[in-house]
């Protein structure tokens, strides 16, 4: 427990909360006048000698939540509950059940259109048949599997406690558990065919029903101490420059307001230093046709020199994904394009999830700090439902008048599909209309391709993809693509 507490407290330095080494001395002689029998006793000791702010009190709240989480629910065994002829039909059953699911995989009847495996397939099928046998024989999830299904949540990379119920979330996707709820009923389907009586079915779903629940918290408590033992490693949360640099997913609502203060000076930065350039530029190109013609009278010598001048403002198609993996990158992206409206010809702005709609009216008729708020409200976010390819069907089919050939579409995202269809060809046709395709990525780079991307299949339809993981980044490379003709 001794060293939990260090741990915690770390955490807690970690996250921006100001702790010294007398406080830490205070807390360490609370616990020990009042015991950590009484869980509520022992956080209200914590809490008064370590929080001096009341703005850090739900930070505390949260980490307290991480370190100390409250332990394990048990597992039931059902087939303990079973009569020896209820197990045998159990048996029966699931050996009916594997057949149907072999079948099914070898017949392709779960095989996505782009050809690619998804989660139903080859490994899926394994994982899901080993989530049965632990919801069957009340045991709790292994470290292996554990740690195997944070990996292809991406649980390394995790950071803050507000992260905690999205990779949840995101770790038992990668155990198959949404395609759990329609191997069950087909199990109890099995069962019933196999003449075991409602009732018994009824009890059995309910025993299952828990042990679902328990896995499901025993997964958040990895993901939680997980994230726990990350942020203890880190360096401790300062504002100023450093604030620039931190990733999006890192930031706490207090940092994001401090950012969202900075954008319209950032935009005054920008602006000035696109007219600096424009400025150096005024002396235009050489226009060769001119000059010959003008030069006709020298007998072709060019002593008369004749100058093209052409500044024509980017036209741009705004792309931008809106689900909770990248929505605060998506927010300052269209806080900074339109403060800077001045530098753009024409700004049209979508934003998607499961489907897209155009938002350029929200920006037409309200400041682009009511604007945002207006949209992100109007599309709340969620998990798992995320589907450019649906929606780059519905951008071709009702907007896609929004790009020519001066048109920049910009797409705002992580490539991140749900194992949905990417639709390659309909970017494709939107790449041929249009000027170039910008695509941002507030992933770091290795990611890209990991688990549900679909960033690496995207890459080869741009013209240029950045990483735009933090302000500093997204900056430079709106920057880029205002500058760039």
């Amino acid at each position: 427990m001794e060293q939990r507490m260090v741990d915690f407290i770390s955490g807690l330095r970690a996250a921006g909360v100001r702790v010294s080494i007398a406080e830490s001395s205070d807390a360490f002689r609370a616990v020990k006048q009042v015991g950590v029998g009484n869980r509520d006793t022992f956080r209200s000791a914590l809490r008064t000698t370590l929080v001096k702010e009341a703005s850090d009190l739900p930070m505390f709240d949260q980490l307290f939540k991480l370190y100390f989480a409250s332990s394990e629910r048990p597992l039931i065994r059902p087939q303990e509950h079973l009569t020896p002829e209820q197990r045998a039909m159990l048996a029966a059953a699931l050996r009916a059940l594997l057949s149907q699911m072999q079948q099914d995989q070898m017949q392709g009847e779960k095989q996505p259109r782009d050809g690619r495996q998804s989660p139903g397939q080859d490994g899926q099928l394994g994982q899901l048949l080993q989530l049965l046998r632990h919801l069957l024989s009340g045991q709790a999830l292994s470290d292996e599997i554990l740690e195997q299904a944070g990996q292809q949540a991406r649980l390394p990379l995790a950071s803050h406690p507000s992260q905690q119920p999205w990779l949840t979330r995101r770790m038992l996707q990668a155990m198959g558990w949404e395609e759990l709820a329609e191997v069950l009923e087909q199990l109890w389907e099995e069962l019933a065919r196999a003449g075991m009586g409602q009732e018994a079915i009824e009890e059995l779903q309910r025993m299952i029903q828990a042990n679902q629940e328990a896995l499901s918290e025993q997964v958040g408590q990895y993901a939680g101490m997980s994230i726990a033992r990350q942020m203890t490693k880190q360096r401790p949360r300062r504002n100023g420059p450093e604030l620039m640099q931190r990733p999006f997913r890192d930031l706490s609502q207090a940092e994001a307001d401090e950012l969202r203060t900075q954008v319209r000076r950032l935009a005054a930065r920008l602006r000035s230093r696109a007219a600096l350039r424009q400025k150096r530029t005024n002396s235009g190109f050489l226009d060769a046709k001119r000059t010959i013609r003008a030069n006709q009278r020298y007998g072709g010598v060019p002593l008369d020199l004749r100058y093209k001048h052409r500044h024509l403002k980017p036209k741009l198609a705004l792309i931008c994904d809106v689900s909770t993996s990248v929505r605060h990158c998506a927010e300052f992206m269209l806080r900074l394009i339109y403060e800077l409206q001045d530098q753009v010809a024409k700004a049209r702005s979508f934003a998607f999830i499961s489907d897209i709609e155009e938002i350029s009216q929200d920006f037409a008729d309200n400041q682009p700090e009511v604007a945002v708020d207006q949209v992100l409200a109007r599309m709340p976010a969620g998990f798992y439902n995320t589907n450019l390819g649906y929606s780059l069907d519905t951008f071709c089919h009702d907007y896609l008048d929004a790009v020519d050939r001066r048109t920049t579409v910009i797409l705002l995202g992580d490539g991140r599909n749900n194992f949905n269809d990417p639709r390659l060809d309909l970017l494709q046709s939107i790449k041929r209309r249009a000027r170039r395709i910008i695509w941002l990525n507030p992933e770091s780079a290795p990611l890209w391709g990991t688990g549900d991307s679909d960033a690496l299949e995207y890459l080869p339809l741009c013209d240029a993809i950045y990483e735009v993981g933090n302000l500093a980044q997204l900056t430079e490379a709106v920057d880029r693509l205002l500058t760039s003709r």
